[in-house]
C-alpha cells in the first residue's frame, strides 16, 4: 500500500455504503480511473452494485487487505462509527516508518460534535479522517454537478486530492472535522424549504386554477426562481418520485439542524414545521420517495383540512 500523497488512478478505493449516492460516488471513482470496490450491510445492496459491473468485498477487513482508502457513504454518523469500530479490529493502531496511512473520506451527512471529536483520536491511530459530504442529489454528484464541502486537516486534503476531484470538480474546505457538516446541514436547511414552499405554492397556485406545469414556468421566469425548481419541479408537474434522495434522509437531516439549533439556544420554526411535514410524509407511506414527493403530503393536508371544514 502506498502512502496517500499516491492515490492516483489505477489503484483500488474502498466504497463503504452502496445506496443512491454510493453507487454515483464507485460511477464518479469509475469513469476517473480507480478500481471501486464495495461493501455494504445489505445483501441485496452488494449484489446490485456486483450486477452493474463492480467488485464487492465480503467485509470491510477484506477490503482493508486491498486499500488504504476508504470512502463512506452510509447514513449516519452512527454507520460511521460502526465502520471505524471494524476498521480498529484490523488496522493496527502503533505507528511505524513502514505502516501506511489509512485515509477514510466521509460523504454522509453526519453529526458536527461527534465528528469533531472523532478526527483527532483517528489521527492518534494514524488514520486521516476527511470530512466531505455532497452538497446535490444522486443524479448531480454522478453527473459531476454536486459540490464537496471538505472539512479537516489541510495537508490530508491536499494527500488525498485525487480520489475528492475524482467525486467532484466543485469543493469547498470550510475548516477543521466537524466545519464541513455543519456547512452541509445550513445549505440542506435552505435547500429543503425551498423544495417545500416550491410544493406548497404549486399546491396553493392548483387551488386557484392555475395548472402545475403552468405554476413551475411562472416560478422560472420570475425572481421566485431557485434551484430546487430546476431540478425538483418537473417530477412534482408529472407526479414522478423515483428517489434521487428521500424524504427519510433528509428528515434526519432536519433532526440534526434542529438539535444542533437547540445547542445553540436557536428557534428554527420553519424547519420545524418542515420535520413535522416529513414525519406525515413518511407515516403514510412516502419515506423511500424522492423529496420532490413531499407535495403529495401537502396535498394530503389540504384535503384533510378542507374535510374540517
Amino acid at each position: 500500500m502506498n502512502n496517500p500523497s499516491a492515490i492516483v488512478p489505477g489503484q483500488s478505493v474502498g466504497l463503504i455504503g452502496l445506496g443512491l449516492v454510493g453507487n454515483a460516488l464507485a460511477k464518479r471513482l469509475s469513469s476517473a480511473g480507480y478500481q471501486c470496490i464495495g461493501f455494504d450491510v445489505r445483501h441485496e445492496a452488494m449484489l446490485a452494485f456486483q450486477n452493474v459491473g463492480f467488485q464487492t468485498s465480503a467485509s470491510v477487513e477484506g477490503m482493508l487487505k486491498q486499500t488504504n482508502v476508504l470512502v463512506l457513504a452510509v447514513f449516519d454518523t452512527s454507520g460511521v462509527m460502526d465502520v471505524i469500530a471494524q476498521i480498529k479490529q484490523h488496522w493496527p493502531t502503533q505507528k511505524h516508518a513502514l505502516q501506511p496511512v489509512l485515509t477514510l473520506i466521509d460523504c454522509s451527512t453526519g453529526d458536527p460534535v461527534k465528528l469533531a471529536e472523532l478526527a483527532p483520536a483517528l489521527a492518534a491511530d494514524n488514520i486521516q479522517f476527511i470530512e466531505a459530504p455532497l452538497s446535490g442529489s444522486s443524479v448531480q454528484i454522478e453527473n459531476g454537478q454536486a459540490t464537496l464541502l471538505l472539512g479537516g486537516d489541510v495537508l490530508d486534503i491536499q494527500n488525498a486530492a485525487p480520489v475528492l476531484n475524482a467525486l467532484a470538480t466543485s469543493q469547498q474546505h470550510v475548516g477543521g472535522a466537524g466545519m464541513a457538516a455543519k456547512a452541509k446541514l445550513a445549505t440542506n436547511l435552505v435547500l429543503g424549504l425551498n423544495r417545500a414552499a416550491l410544493a406548497e405554492g404549486m399546491v396553493f397556485a392548483q387551488t386557484m386554477g392555475i395548472a402545475p406545469e403552468t405554476f413551475l414556468q411562472l416560478v422560472l421566469n420570475t425572481p421566485a426562481r431557485s434551484e430546487a425548481a430546476v431540478v425538483k419541479g418537473n417530477m412534482m408537474v408529472n407526479e414522478q418520485f423515483e428517489p434521487q434522495s428521500r424524504i427519510r434522509q433528509h428528515l434526519k437531516d432536519v433532526q440534526l439542524m434542529l438539535d444542533m439549533a437547540d445547542l445553540n439556544s436557536q428557534n428554527l420554526p420553519l424547519s420545524q414545521a418542515h420535520a413535522q411535514l416529513m414525519r406525515n410524509a413518511i407515516a403514510q407511506g412516502d419515506g423511500e420517495l424522492d423529496n420532490a414527493a413531499i407535495i403529495r403530503q401537502i396535498r394530503r393536508e389540504k384535503t384533510q383540512s378542507s374535510k374540517q371544514k
